[in-house]
């Protein structure tokens, strides 16, 4: 190795970012590891409050090597990175936000686990600071893990240790088309081509800033933009994973993280238009990746709604919303001696609705939460009950082209369908 290589190149893509700049700055240079094994290159993205200014002298005084790039703004996070990507010289790059900061010997402990390991992305416990941060993923640590085999398809941010060699292997950078949801993009990608990832995850490694101007990119733009990252990340994950279980397995990330919200709370404030937008939106997703497998790995009330939607029945779903939102609990039904649970929401065995008991039926990990279930079976009732979901979905989106008064006539014709 080149001794003059850095060990990680530190890269800030920094719009507008003072105060909060100067405490991220500050944490780099309270890195314990030695200075001269870092090095920072940071991108002021046509900044108008000083952020340039502040960057040009953190540059003469700080004691690892620091790049500056000035350029007029490019309107995402993606180009700034890309940009401080390109003129990385380090073995490892970490992309650090600029109203962000690093925790007390971050860099060295991710820098040692991967050489360790030999693991192409390490992952260092975050923590949020007037934000909610990821929390499932840091029980332990992890020496080498990978994306079907834990939780980190749960935390998509761009904040992580990557090996710069996988990074120009495959020739990754951020899409600049996506105005949010582009690192998902990105760190999904890396975390499937990865020979192996890393978790730290009995040290704070990242403090997630929320500011309070609330301009964090993630907060601001139009519903269309969450479909649109949906679509990205969905289509990606197809792409690199052949259909079946480790496929559905990644796809309830998009589905639970950046669909789902859109026909939460929020669906009951929206008027007719968008709505409908919404449905239209969710459906080509739905019917290329919704599948009974998928399903089963959310819990009731969040498969239902996405039942919904794929059956084009947003009148049902206003009910089941409104049933939330009045914090009601659904009634647990128990059959088959407590061996199978559903929980009754809104519709449950309805003539009207049809929605297939599959649908209510809890799996082990929400059902050991009801009183009398007795664990044993489940599997098996699923897979049975799968081919009638199956068939339900499809049946639905058929009815949906053809359009909605034919759905309410088949509807009112229906059986309920009871297992």
């Amino acid at each position: 190795m080149n001794v003059a290589q850095p060990d990680v190149s530190v890269i800030i893509g920094a719009y507008d970012a003072m105060p909060y700049l100067a405490e991220c700055l500050d944490s780099v240079t309270a890195q314990t590891i030695d200075p001269a094994r870092v090095e920072v290159v940071a991108v002021d993205d046509g900044s108008t409050d000083g952020t340039g200014a502040f960057l040009d002298e953190f540059a003469a005084r700080a004691p690892m090597p620091v790049t500056v790039i000035h350029q007029d703004n490019s309107g995402g996070p993606s180009g700034p990175r890309n940009i401080g990507l390109d003129k990385a010289a380090g073995r490892y790059v970490f992309f650090l936000d600029a109203d962000d900061r690093l925790g007390p010997e971050a860099l060295a402990r991710m820098v040692a686990m991967a050489d360790r390991n030999g693991t192409d992305v390490v992952l260092g416990r975050v923590e949020g600071v007037n934000r909610t941060a990821p929390k499932t993923m840091w029980g332990r640590n992890l020496e080498r893990t990978d994306v079907f085999s834990s939780r980190i398809k749960f935390a998509l941010s761009a904040q992580k240790l990557f090996r710069r060699a996988l990074l120009d292997r495959h020739g990754m950078r951020f899409d600049e088309s996506l105005w949010t949801g582009e690192d998902a993009l990105f760190t999904m990608e890396a975390y499937l081509r990865a020979d192996g990832v890393s978790v730290v995850a009995d040290h704070t490694c990242y403090y997630l800033v929320g500011r309070d101007d609330g301009k964090q990119v993630t907060k601001n733009g139009s519903y269309t933009l969450r479909f649109d990252s949906a679509r990205a990340l969905a289509g990606l994950i197809a792409d690199m994973v052949p259909p079946g279980e480790r496929r559905d397995a990644l796809m309830v990330r998009p589905f639970l993280i950046t669909l789902l919200p859109q026909f939460g709370p929020r669906f009951l404030k929206d008027d007719e238009a968008v709505r409908r937008h919404k449905f239209e939106l969710a459906r080509p997703l739905l019917e290329a990746y919704w599948t009974p497998e998928a399903a089963r790995r959310l819990r009731v009330e969040e498969r239902l709604r996405l039942h919904l939607v794929a059956a084009g029945r947003p009148e049902l779903l206003v009910d089941v919303l409104e049933f939330m939102k009045a914090k009601r609990q659904p009634k647990a039904v128990l059959e088959r001696r407590g061996t199978r649970v559903h929980l009754a929401y809104p519709h449950f065995r309805s003539a009207r609705a049809g929605i297939p008991d599959a649908v209510y039926r809890a799996e082990p990990r929400e059902a050991r939460a009801v009183d009398g279930y007795r664990e044993g079976g489940g599997t098996g009732l699923w897979r049975r009950a799968a081919g009638t979901v199956r068939r339900v979905a499809g049946r639905a989106r058929r009815l949906v082209v053809a359009g909605p008064r034919r759905v309410a006539g088949t509807v009112r014709r229906a059986r309920p369908a009871r297992r």
